[in-house]
C-alpha cells in the first residue's frame, strides 16, 4: 500500500513522519511533495527513505491514498493539477484542509464521464491536532462515498498517529473546537496552573514539571479506568477538604462556563 502526501509542511510532514514509525507503511511507501526543495530536504533529513517530489502529478500516480495537506485556499489549485491522472476506482482522497466541505471537494473533483454520469472518488476529511507531531493526536475523520472497509482503513491509519474517531461531517467544526483549538485551551490551563505554582513558592521549571505530570496523571486515570471526570474528582474531594474549596472558588470565577463559552466561540 502506497500513500502520497501533497504538502509536506507542518501537518503533512508530521503525518509522514508518524506513519513511517508505525506498522502500516514503510518510509519507502510514503511519497511527499512540497513547493520548495528546502521543505523536501527537511523531510530527507528526517528519513532518507521517503520518496520526495516537486511534481504533484507524478507523485499521485500509483498511490492508493492521496492526502491533500495544503492550506485551504490551495486545495482547488492542487486538485485541478492532479485530477486528470486520478483513478477514482482505486484511489482514496483525504483532505486535511479545514473548512473545505465534501460538497466543495466534490465540485473540484467531479469528472463528467458522460452526459448522464458524474463520478467522484471515495473522500475523507480529517482534522488532527498539533499533537500529531508526537503521535498523540485526537483526529476526527469524516467519510463520503466510501465503503466501510475504506473507512476502517483510514481510521486505522490515523490511529497510528494517536486516536482517530469517525464522525459525521456536521461535527467537524465542533471537533476542531474540542480537540484542535482544545490543545490551546488545555495548554492555557497548564500555563495558569504553572503561574499559580510559582505564586505558591515553586520555581517556574519545578511548577511546570509538577503541573504537566499532574495533567498527564489525570488523563491516564480516565483512559486506564475508563471512568469519567466526576468519578475521579470524587476520590480527592473529601468533605470540608481543601480540594472542594479550591474547586468551588474556581467555579465562582466561572471556570466551567468560561471553558464552554470558549469552545462555542471556536466552533
Amino acid at each position: 500500500m502506497k500513500i502520497t502526501i501533497i504538502g509536506a509542511g507542518s501537518i503533512g510532514g508530521a503525518i509522514a513522519k508518524g506513519l513511517a514509525k508505525g506498522n502500516m507503511f514503510k518510509a519507502s511507501d510514503i511519497t511527499c511533495t512540497a513547493q520548495s526543495q528546502a521543505t523536501l530536504d527537511k523531510m530527507k533529513a528526517a528519513n532518507p527513505d521517503f520518496v520526495l517530489s516537486l511534481n504533484n502529478i507524478e507523485a499521485v500516480k500509483g498511490a492508493d491514498i492521496i492526502v491533500i495537506a495544503v492550506k485551504p485556499w490551495r486545495v482547488e489549485e492542487i486538485i485541478d493539477q492532479i485530477k486528470g491522472v486520478l483513478d477514482y476506482d482505486k484511489q482514496v482522497i483525504v483532505s486535511v484542509a479545514a473548512g473545505i466541505t465534501f460538497d466543495t471537494l466534490n465540485s473540484y473533483l467531479t469528472k463528467n464521464t458522460s452526459y448522464e454520469d458524474w463520478v467522484t472518488p471515495a473522500l475523507f476529511r480529517i482534522m488532527p491536532n498539533t499533537a500529531i507531531e508526537v503521535l498523540s493526536s485526537m483526529t476526527f475523520v469524516s467519510a463520503h462515498n466510501a465503503t466501510p472497509e475504506q473507512s476502517e482503513l483510514i481510521i486505522n491509519i490515523f490511529n497510528e498517529l494517536g486516536n482517530a474517531m469517525l464522525v459525521e461531517e456536521r461535527l467537524m467544526g465542533a471537533g476542531t473546537a474540542l480537540a484542535s483549538s482544545g490543545i490551546a485551551f488545555a495548554l492555557r490551563y497548564i500555563r495558569a496552573a504553572i503561574e499559580g505554582g510559582v505564586e505558591l513558592g515553586f520555581y517556574p521549571k519545578q511548577a511546570q514539571e509538577i503541573v504537566v505530570h499532574t495533567v498527564k496523571g489525570a488523563t491516564d486515570l480516565l483512559l486506564e479506568n475508563k471512568s469519567n471526570p466526576e468519578m475521579e474528582i470524587d476520590k480527592v474531594t473529601t468533605p470540608g477538604g481543601i480540594t472542594i474549596k479550591g474547586l468551588n472558588e474556581m467555579e465562582l470565577s466561572g471556570f466551567t462556563s468560561s471553558v464552554i463559552r470558549g469552545l462555542k466561540a471556536s466552533k
